[in-house]
């Protein structure tokens, strides 16, 4: 089935006082229905609303209400990205603040397209130009001033522009070409998560696909039957598709806000997808005191049972020092959308094939969540890609190393916090701002720093091995003519 167009989900962002709440609220009241908006016993952190064009059109658009919330501003699992678009609303009395350059590299982090609410203009103080010049300082350029960005004058208060800023996000929304397929089971991001008399509740934005109560909700290791379904509003409902902020109730326990959901048909499916998730995220610990090995999943397809046994064993010969590579699923026959679904519950995830083909829908799902795909038709040239994958995904850990070493040959001078000395670098090189052990029959005695070296009485950055040199250091040990300064450089291995 061909893809459907699919409203757009709008953030919020700018300064603390200048006008988000009061165009969120603005917004709201004028264009979501009374019948629909009465009885809402709660807060929900997403809401819908239906904007009339200027063409007499009906169009639907999500806001998001809590605009610096876990949702938005944390864009991780899988790259997800919770807002099509942004809207930064910056006052016309004050202009930039520091507030609404941060909500800017927000934006921009997260690459979405966004509009420029200019707010406030009904007040005596409000200077339209003077903001725009403002922002221009700042690298925003507006439409009409030098740039290419959209703007809108508003008050958020009188409902000024309004309507306008409405007309201009669908536009940006149109130009974005955002669509969704309605056959899918829904998935999305979890938005809110709370506790109350009904049990555990949360706040979903469904980003593709749909739910209808029956299913069941998957979050981690969080599941629900959907049963308690409602919307936006809090008016129950049987049915729910992409865009759409909706409220279910029965989790088994509190969804990680930020993360993301998928929906299956049956409770079986619900809990073999939690298990999944428990072996695919697990972090495997050794004894206290050892370093942590990471979970790296892997699915693996072959056209023969054989090729996928030896794919196996080639796989149990890379060292796994600090990761650990758990094969959650191996098979024959083409790469399809299980085994996407089966790597789905990491971004350190990876699906490898030997002489199959990738269907077409499991191609598609893979991109959606970032997930790599890898084919091959040369075993070794498998293995070499997987080597590196995994040197690629090692954690790093801090390593010390000695990069020059120096024999102390005299003391000149001596203060209560550093001294005036002569050497030879032994091994290496020694450079100016150098941390170093002082050694004594290698014995560690402590530790220092290199504040100026010279090299026959001039001034040097760095003296090599078999020169002498003169350096001033501080230390709080007592440095002796015969002591060994080692050079400590910690580096990520």
């Amino acid at each position: 089935m061909p893809k459907e167009k699919r409203p757009p989900i709008i953030a919020v962002l700018g300064h603390v006082d200048h006008g988000k709440s009061t165009l969120l609220d603005y917004i709201r009241k004028t264009n979501v229905v009374e019948s629909e908006a009465g009885g809402i016993t709660q807060r929900l952190s997403a809401y819908e609303v239906t904007h009339t064009t200027k063409e007499g059109k009906a169009e639907r658009i999500t806001f998001l209400d809590t605009p610096g919330h876990a949702a938005f501003s944390r864009m991780r699992y899988r790259g997800a990205e919770v807002a099509d678009i942004a809207i930064l609303v910056v006052s016309a009395e004050e202009g930039v603040k520091p507030q609404t350059l941060e909500a800017l590299r927000t934006i921009t982090e997260a690459e979405v397209p966004y509009v420029v609410a200019v707010n406030k203009i009904d007040k005596p103080g409000a200077d339209i130009e003077r903001t725009k010049q403002n922002l221009a300082e700042h690298e925003v350029y507006l439409e009409g001033y030098g740039g290419t960005i959209p703007w809108t004058p508003i008050s958020a208060k009188r409902g000024d522009g309004i309507s306008d800023l409405l007309d201009v996000l669908l536009l940006l929304a149109e130009l974005e070409e955002l669509t969704g397929d309605p056959t899918k089971p829904a998935s999305g991001t979890v938005i809110e998560a709370s506790v109350d008399k009904r049990g555990i509740g949360s706040t979903l934005l469904i980003t593709e696909g749909t739910m209808e109560s029956g299913d069941y909700v998957v979050s981690g290791e969080s599941i629900s039957p959907i049963r308690i379904f409602e919307d936006f509003a809090g008016k129950a409902i049987k049915k729910a598709t992409f865009s759409s902020p909706v409220r279910v109730v029965g989790f088994s326990s509190v969804p990680t806000v930020g993360n993301r959901f998928s929906v299956v048909g049956t409770k079986k499916e619900a809990e073999a997808a939690v298990l999944l998730a428990r072996e695919n995220m697990r972090v495997e610990k050794k004894k206290e005191g050892e370093e942590t090995r990471t979970v790296l999943p892997l699915v693996i397809k072959g056209d023969t049972v054989g090729i996928v046994e030896a794919i196996e064993q080639e796989v149990a010969k890379i060292p796994q020092e600090r990761i650990v590579i758990k094969i959650v699923s191996a098979g024959t026959g083409a790469i399809a959308e299980s085994d996407i679904k089966a790597a789905s519950a990491s971004t350190q995830s990876m699906v490898v094939g030997f002489n199959v083909k990738i269907d077409a829908r499991a191609k598609e799902l893979a991109e959606r969540l970032g997930i790599i795909i890898m084919t091959f038709d040369i075993i070794y040239k498998l293995t070499e890609w997987l080597q590196g994958a995994v040197s690629e995904r090692t954690p790093k850990v801090a390593t010390e190393e000695i990069t020059g070493s120096a024999k102390v040959l005299k003391i000149f001078s001596q203060t209560k916090t550093g001294m005036v000395l002569g050497g030879r670098v032994q091994s290496g090189a020694i450079a100016e701002n150098d941390t170093f052990r002082v050694m004594r029959r290698d014995v560690v005695l402590g530790e220092g720093k290199i504040t100026g070296l010279q090299q026959q009485k001039v001034e040097a950055k760095s003296v090599e091995a078999g020169k002498e040199f003169g350096a001033q250091v501080k230390t709080g040990v007592e440095v002796a003519a015969g002591d060994i300064l080692e050079v400590v450089r910690v580096v990520m291995k």
